[in-house]
């Protein structure tokens, strides 16, 4: 088993290079063209070409949480098999706390780099003028806007090195598994998976840059491009604006996630009948603390509410008027994927 995984890791390794250094050449002429389309440091007073810099940024972030992934997923593959051959319950500890590793370091890479990056902007864009004591002052409206504006380029790396990922590690490991089957059982009469056939390591090498290392960037691409969103938006409302603490509300969400997570994943070493049980714990237990979690964290929220341009007016929104979004996006979450799980298992 050693010896086998030993070839697939070192297989996914040498693909996932291949593929980052063909994606590095991409990145490299698509942050020019983002800084000549977007920048433009040469007519804007803003001479630092901002929103290519958090391209780039999100782009080798997104690239780390893949490989990252990947290389725990690799490592923990053979150790699940051999345990679950003596017990599920032991293999699914291992399977569980390995996809501990990309959950965390995704999310944590993901609000560590852009607070960072928000704080480090801040600053060099205009200092003290995001603290919030000149609400009504139109520059700084405007100067909240063009920080966050240039953060989305975060966002943006993100999903591109997400899009290869995908795509380039699908494109193969769909291409090993056919052409595994084919060679494998059309003509040598071996049955699908067999370990007589040495297809089936491509195969392998294939669902993790697939499924692990493009799945990382997939979801780091999905949450740095909501994030980003949300902070767009939030600059637009003036009461956001003039609370020091409001405006890093989106950020806010996402660490009670990751607290929520974190105690949540003590749920899992209860043994019970099934893994699926098991993992329909974590669903709930997880959604259930999140929505107590958040209720604290709307007091961060300005007490006027939140102000947001709609349709020509101000449409004023309240802290609980928040809090039911967030709840029927959780709540909503949950429940498509209980159902969808029932409907196709």
């Amino acid at each position: 088993m050693e010896e086998i995984n030993g070839h697939i890791k070192s297989g996914a390794i040498t693909f996932l290079k291949k593929e980052y250094t063909a994606l590095a050449i991409f990145i490299a002429l698509f942050s020019v063209i983002v800084l000549c389309a977007v920048d433009m440091p040469w007519s804007s007073e803003h001479k630092f070409p901002f929103t290519m810099f958090a391209f780039v940024i999100g782009a080798c972030t997104s690239m780390l949480c893949g490989y990252l992934g990947m290389a725990i997923a690799t490592t923990a593959n053979y150790k699940t098999t051999y345990l679950c051959n003596i017990s599920k319950f032991d293999g699914f500890k291992v399977a569980f706390q390995g996809g501990q590793v990309l959950g965390f370091c995704l999310v944590g890479f993901a609000l560590l780099i852009l607070e960072i990056m928000i704080l480090t902007y801040k600053a060099a864009l205009k200092p003290g003028s995001l603290n919030g004591e000149l609400v009504n002052d139109a520059i700084v409206m405007l100067e909240v806007e063009h920080l966050f504006e240039f953060i989305s380029g975060f966002g943006l790396g993100g999903s591109t090195v997400a899009l290869f990922g995908r795509v380039g590690g699908g494109i193969y490991t769909k291409a090993a598994d056919v052409g595994s089957d084919l060679a494998g059982k059309v003509d040598a009469a071996l049955p699908e998976d067999s370990p007589k056939n040495p297809g089936t390591i491509a195969d392998n090498v294939g669902d993790n840059v697939g499924d692990i290392a493009g799945m990382g960037a997939d979801l780091f691409g999905s949450l740095a491009e909501a994030t980003c969103a949300a902070l767009i938006v939030s600059s637009t409302s003036p009461y956001m604006v003039g609370t020091p603490d409001a405006i890093y509300f989106p950020l806010i969400v996402t660490a009670i996630g990751i607290i929520a997570s974190f105690f949540c994943q003590f749920f899992a070493y209860i043994k019970v009948e099934s893994v699926e049980t098991q993992l329909k714990i974590q669903l709930w237990v997880s959604t259930l603390l999140m929505s107590v979690g958040m209720i604290p964290a709307l007091y961060v929220l300005p007490d006027e509410g939140i102000n947001i341009a709609f349709a020509g007016n101000d449409y004023v929104g309240t802290r609980w008027e928040c809090y039911i979004c967030i709840m029927l996006g959780l709540w909503s979450g949950l429940f498509i994927g209980l159902i969808t799980e029932y409907y196709t298992s």
